[in-house]
């Protein structure tokens, strides 16, 4: 384990100081890491692939704790009306999208349906770790763009139970999907439950007991209980991360997690893309070309247009909605889960999972040379726009910089009143009444 993990960092090292000297993202220096140490390249693999596959769900677990760490319910709240439209509006068109494509490269209705599933998330680690990269995480956009990703993944909980249903009964098990739906909303209730009323009351009360040490090993404990939660209820561990996050970003300590978690996320989240990397196999990339290409366009060209569609219906700028939809083209891991429970139930065509892998790889890759591109696009758009779009265009920018400048007073209301919430007679009962059994314990 040492040694694959030995190989593991000083090629990712190597390759991703190589692309900072060429000035490329460091993701892609860890992609091409991951080819390098795979099994296809060179007829056999340097490093254990179960090994770095459990290094990377560990990765993609400390991804997602953190951005939980970095956002805000009330952020979700504020954003409800853009991120409700904008991710029905992706999900539902590119499901459609690809399920066309899917029926015209004379696939059969399952396998039209997991080809459609597959290309309707966008991934919430390359997306943010893109922005990140970029410097553009302080943007106007990204607040929205994360709410959007946010209800993606919860989606795709859901579209893998509806999946599994019609490949194993053939059929559309109605009560199966709402019983889904009912425990994944009484888990969010929980989550409000904790996140308002305890956790951070409790970290509130032994906060001077807590130094750096303490405090990351709490917090880290409180994410894996949560992802062992959500897994227990059938969800993927990955929304389990962000919950928890979320959760802890409600507390006092929120900055100070963050700043301990970020080296370790930065670790993980390589293995993380170093393992998408090995299992490109480059032979399979020419033989299947042509659907790589066509996939490609079609994520590309889709999520552009749904994701700047959806986010201008709900009432962001053109600007902000097209900066959203450029960032999310590419898909991710819940296409890879996707692809590997129709492998798992033998329901998809063997070719199906190294396609998307590819265009996975290949879409990453593009994303952040897209993402650059959505602004001189903005400027080409509107330069060339009908007057009447581009009065329209002002007026909303107008209006969402009024709605911004309105919001300080809103938050702080709601910052009252979750204050007072917290500081109920039951809530304060619940952490006196835990805080007192752990001085008897001592």
């Amino acid at each position: 384990m040492v040694h694959d993990l030995y190989i593991l960092m000083i090629t990712a090292g190597i390759v991703s100081l190589l692309f900072k000297l060429m000035k490329q993202p460091v993701v892609l220096g860890y992609i091409v890491a991951g080819v390098l140490v795979g099994p296809n390249l060179f007829g056999g693999s340097w490093v254990d692939a179960h090994n770095v596959e459990a290094w990377g769900n560990i990765g993609v677990l400390f991804v997602l704790f953190c951005i939980g760490l970095e956002f805000r319910i009330k952020n979700l709240i504020a954003s409800g009306k853009v991120a409700a439209i904008g991710a029905l509006t992706i999900i539902g068109g590119m499901m459609l999208l690809g399920f066309g494509v899917g029926k015209w490269a004379e696939m059969d209705m399952l396998n039209a349906l997991f080809l459609a599933g597959m290309l309707c998330m966008s991934s919430t680690t390359i997306v943010m770790k893109a922005v990140d990269e970029a410097g553009l995480s302080k943007e106007r956009f990204v607040k929205g763009a994360t709410s959007i990703l946010i209800i993606e993944d919860v989606v795709a909980v859901v579209l893998m139970v509806l999946l599994s249903s019609i490949a194993i009964k053939h059929q559309f098990e109605g009560v199966e999907l709402l019983k889904k739906v009912g425990v994944l909303a009484l888990t969010l209730v929980i989550w409000f439950v904790f996140g308002i009323l305890i956790i951070p009351t409790l970290l509130r009360k032994v906060k001077k007991y807590l130094n750096d040490e303490t405090l990351i090993i709490l917090a880290l404990g409180l994410c894996l209980g949560m992802v062992l939660t959500a897994e227990e209820a059938g969800f993927s561990s990955a929304l389990g991360a962000f919950v928890m996050g979320t959760i802890l970003a409600e507390t006092v300590e929120s900055h100070r997690i963050e700043k301990m978690m970020t080296p370790l996320k930065n670790v993980f989240a390589a293995i993380f893309f170093v393992s998408v990397g090995m299992m490109i196999n480059p032979s399979s990339l020419l033989e299947y070309w042509p659907s790589i290409l066509l996939v490609c366009s079609v994520i590309i060209i889709g999520m552009i247009v749904f994701g700047t569609l959806g986010c201008w219906w709900g009432g962001e700028t053109m600007k902000d909605a097209m900066q959203t939809g450029f960032s999310f083209v590419q898909i991710g891991e819940f296409s890879f889960i996707i692809a590997a429970l129709g492998n798992s139930l033998n329901v998809t065509h063997p070719a199906l999972y190294p396609i998307i892998v590819a265009s996975s790889v290949v879409t990453t890759f593009l994303t952040p040379y897209i993402m650059k591109a959505a602004v001189p696009c903005y400027t080409f758009f509107y330069k060339h726009a009908p007057e009447r779009l581009r009065t329209k265009m002002d007026k909303r920018e107008q209006q969402v910089e009024q709605v911004s400048a309105e919001q300080a007073p809103a938050t702080n209301v709601a910052d009252k009143a979750r204050h007072a919430v917290r500081h109920t007679y039951i809530t304060k009962r619940l952490v006196d009444l835990f805080i007192k059994n752990m001085s008897e314990n001592d």
